[in-house]
């Protein structure tokens, strides 16, 4: 059976003090929690104080971008072997507002997993489609394409070492969540793409997180699905009882 992973974006939200305040108060919450891996994104100048307060937890840290470079003329960005440094072992790569808002393509997305594999980094990589996209069914274009050009350029090797997270753009911040079935049937395509350019372990092994506005009463009906290996969690991640409840939904 595949591990859960239930994992908090934080997006632009939490000063260096307001971050260790999570943390005093979110750790002895899911202690006991061991039935799934728990990941916490937190922003930039935060990351080194989120990972002091995490060190020694079942905790762990992610950076919520990376880019495709090691270094260089890049203002504004932030390597791996930067978010390495200050305490990271995860990086979300592709999340649907960096698409959006950001205008990164699907070969971006291929080449910011790559760069973070190649510092041990595990990328958390995000596909799915818009309201829009969905009304015109269009959603398995939208994920097959994503899927190609980003996860699906991997090799089978580095394949294997990231975890996708499949996040309806029109159930991002709106209050919308996508019904247990409609996820299931997307992880369920997702895999299907695995399957097809990897293998069929490839596909068996693979956790497929979901995201869109996941929160403590909605999230057990979610996890019910054999196909949902865990949650990205947005808002709810924000407030330390809330993500706990997410975390202990069991």
């Amino acid at each position: 059976m595949r591990r859960r992973v239930i994992a908090g974006n934080w997006k632009m939200y939490k000063t260096i003090a307001e971050t260790r305040a999570f943390f005093s108060a979110f750790t002895p919450l899911v202690a006991k929690s061991t039935h799934c891996d728990i990941v916490v994104a937190p922003p930039y100048t935060a990351i080194s104080a989120a990972a002091a307060a995490a060190k020694s937890t079942n905790i762990a840290i992610a950076g919520q971008n990376v880019s495709w470079s090691k270094e260089g003329a890049f203002t504004g960005e932030v390597s791996a072997p930067m978010l390495v440094e200050a305490g990271c072992r995860y990086v979300i790569v592709g999340h649907s507002e960096r698409r959006q808002l950001f205008r990164e393509t699907d070969d971006n997305v291929a080449k910011k997993s790559l760069m973070a594999l190649s510092f041990g980094l595990t990328p958390i990589v995000c596909l799915g489609e818009s309201d829009e996209e969905r009304s015109n069914g269009l959603e398995q274009e939208v994920l097959r394409r994503q899927f190609a050009g980003g996860p699906g350029a991997l090799t089978p090797d580095e394949f294997s070492r990231i975890l996708i997270a499949y996040e309806p753009v029109w159930a991002i911040g709106t209050g919308k969540v996508a019904t247990p079935e409609i996820a299931a049937a997307a992880h369920k395509f997702i895999r299907q793409c695995a399957a097809g350019q990897f293998s069929a372990a490839h596909a068996a092994n693979l956790r497929i997180l979901y995201g869109g506005s996941v929160k403590p009463d909605n999230v057990k009906g979610l996890m019910a699905q054999q196909e949902l290996d865990g949650a990205l969690v947005g808002g709810a991640s924000l407030d330390p009882k809330s993500f706990a409840a997410i975390v202990n939904f069991q």
